[in-house]
């Protein structure tokens, strides 16, 4: 199983400084892979609008460009998307993206990607909140089109790409893609054309729901063709959320029902420095160790 941090997007502050400092220790101390939070805006709450975890005071540094940025200054982690809100983006925008994060990287690239949340966020950026989980679907086919092939030729519902393609071609042929969310319809999509799943939700151990969940996903693998143990699971824990001597055997209890990704997040358990945060992680790392 591989063990990754969470990049402690609202709190890590805005001096590249810190981001490069976090990335470089998350390294250092080991950890598998970097997974990074997105959005491109936040939005004032109100009465009128759908409320979520975040706001427009929440900062969040742009993934794609962090991302670029941090392959500069490592060698061996995973960059990580988790998630990446792909239906409020133009898809080959986002193909052409992580394309680069994975060449600049040298193959580290890992798309976690969902449908989100803020349709604010969707209109500011000429998106259709509505149809987003569908259009998602045709999305991610196009996307794999666009990694994998020099010249593209695709009409679906929503997409028109004629005799054309991305250079450079990524490392990895195709990016991988894990979905996030835990709607029935996600659940029928990963299973049709994910290759994990990062699980909603910062339950210590799997329980029943979980279970049931993770059987969909299988059932919608089977009835795809496809072999629904190389679909990976991914859960991320929440430092605030527990002891961290119960971390170790949480992690574990995931590991039996067939995680093979676990990341830790820092955010929200009242640190107040990038420094703390990554007084956090070497503890982390020793709480974890032989899992």
């Amino acid at each position: 199983m591989r063990i990754g941090v969470v990049f402690p997007q609202t709190e890590i502050t805005a001096d590249p400084a810190a981001v490069r400092d976090f990335a470089q220790a998350a390294e250092g101390l080991g950890f598998d892979h970097l997974l990074v939070y997105d959005h491109v805006l936040g939005a004032k709450p109100s009465k009128d609008r759908q409320s979520g975890v975040y706001t427009h005071n929440d900062m969040f540094h742009e993934v794609f460009v962090m991302l670029g940025f941090i392959a500069g200054f490592t060698s061996r982690i995973e960059l990580a998307t988790g998630i990446l809100v792909l239906p409020q983006r133009q898809t080959a925008l986002a193909a052409k993206q992580a394309a680069e994060v994975d060449v600049l990287s040298g193959g580290r690239m890992r798309l976690g990607i969902g449908v989100g949340w803020n349709p604010v966020e969707f209109g500011a950026l000429g998106e259709d909140f509505s149809d987003r989980g569908a259009r998602c679907a045709e999305q991610i086919e196009l996307l794999r089109a666009l990694w994998t092939q020099e010249l593209v030729t695709f009409e679906g519902r929503w997409h028109k790409v004629t005799d054309a393609g991305l250079n450079p071609l990524p490392v990895q042929r195709p990016i991988p893609i894990w979905i996030g969310g835990g709607a029935e319809q996600t659940l029928s999509r990963i299973g049709r054309l994910g290759d994990g799943w990062i699980y909603p939700g910062y339950a210590p151990r799997p329980d029943d729901e979980a279970r049931r969940k993770l059987d969909t996903i299988g059932k919608h693998a089977d009835e795809a063709g496809r072999d629904r143990g190389q679909i990976g699971l991914e859960k991320v824990f929440g430092l605030a959320e527990g002891p961290l001597d119960e971390l170790a055997g949480n992690m574990d209890a995931w590991k039996q029902v067939g995680a093979t990704h676990v990341s830790v997040s820092t955010m929200g358990a009242g640190l107040r420095s990038p420094d703390e945060h990554i007084e956090a992680i070497r503890r982390i790392k020793g709480a974890v160790q032989g899992v």
